[in-house]
């Protein structure tokens, strides 16, 4: 078979006869060729990655050991959690307010219903992509080289990354709301500000109040590990018992964290399901 046959085989349509004469193409399956697309990736991404199964084998039991000490929690290690507990629920708190407050006009400023400047429109949302671009470490980085290590450091990074978040569902939020009574208002002589405060505030508030809910449940999770770049909060704690191979102390760090997080969780959908 040459290579047009094989081709046309693999390819082309295939024609099927019914019974009453008439003549139907049927597409080939194109499933052999995801299958081979699939295999190459795979075997590209074990050479790149340096994939080594032998060490696999060897070497991942101790994952179980670790992780039997980690369940096997120092309780007399609590004492010493508390107050970096507190920091990172602060500096959670703090960042997530500042930033959704800070989001509300950015992101009216980003909704092409309500900024009909196009150059305007442009630079913030472009702005924004910038800022969910960079992982919230590196801005934690920086920021700690600028204001020094602390809570501080990393209630400012969190600020930074709730309002590149925020901003993005709300302005996509406000664009689909229902401009009618804004611009009925607006035509009876009423400033844009007046006209967006009574009919679009009730519309999106609501929204914007969840948004801002779940965006303090990520933030709690993300402040637990910029203490790594000297952020501050219970991060700091995490560095320090993998630094010393301190597992059980590790575990009561982990379990106080899940609790917190667990609390924060129940609470925030508790809220959010009376907003809906």
């Amino acid at each position: 078979m040459d290579k047009l046959t094989l081709f046309d085989h693999v390819f082309k349509p295939k024609v099927i006869t019914l019974e009453n004469g008439h003549q139907v193409l049927k597409k080939r399956s194109r499933k052999p060729l995801i299958l081979l697309v699939l295999l190459v990736v795979m075997w590209v991404s074990f050479v790149v990655t340096g994939f080594d199964l032998d060490l696999i084998i060897k070497r991942g039991g101790q994952f179980f050991v670790i992780l039997r000490k980690i369940f096997n929690p120092d309780f007399s290690y609590y004492k010493k959690v508390v107050n970096p507990l507190l920091d990172t629920v602060k500096m959670s708190l703090l960042g997530t307010i500042l930033g959704c407050l800070t989001a509300f006009p950015v992101a009216i400023l980003a909704s092409s219903n309500i900024n009909r400047n196009r150059i305007i429109l442009v630079t913030i949302r472009f702005i924004l992509s910038v800022i969910r671009s960079v992982p919230t470490l590196i801005i934690a980085s920086i920021f700690a080289l600028i204001f020094g290590l602390g809570t501080f450091a990393g209630m400012v990074s969190i600020a930074i990354f709730t309002l590149g978040i925020v901003s993005k569902m709300l302005f996509e939020s406000i664009e689909v709301i229902d401009m009618g009574p804004f611009e009925a208002m607006i035509s009876y002589g009423c400033n844009q500000f007046r006209a967006f405060w009574a009919a679009c505030l009730p519309q999106i508030l609501p929204t914007y109040l969840a948004q801002c809910l779940y965006c303090f449940e990520i933030n709690i999770r993300a402040a637990a590990i910029l203490g790594y770049v000297g952020a501050g909060g219970i991060g700091i704690l995490i560095s320090e018992r993998i630094g010393w191979r301190d597992y059980n102390g590790l575990g009561t760090v982990l379990l106080s964290l899940f609790m917190l997080v667990l609390c924060i969780d129940q609470l925030s959908g508790y809220l959010r399901s009376k907003l809906s």
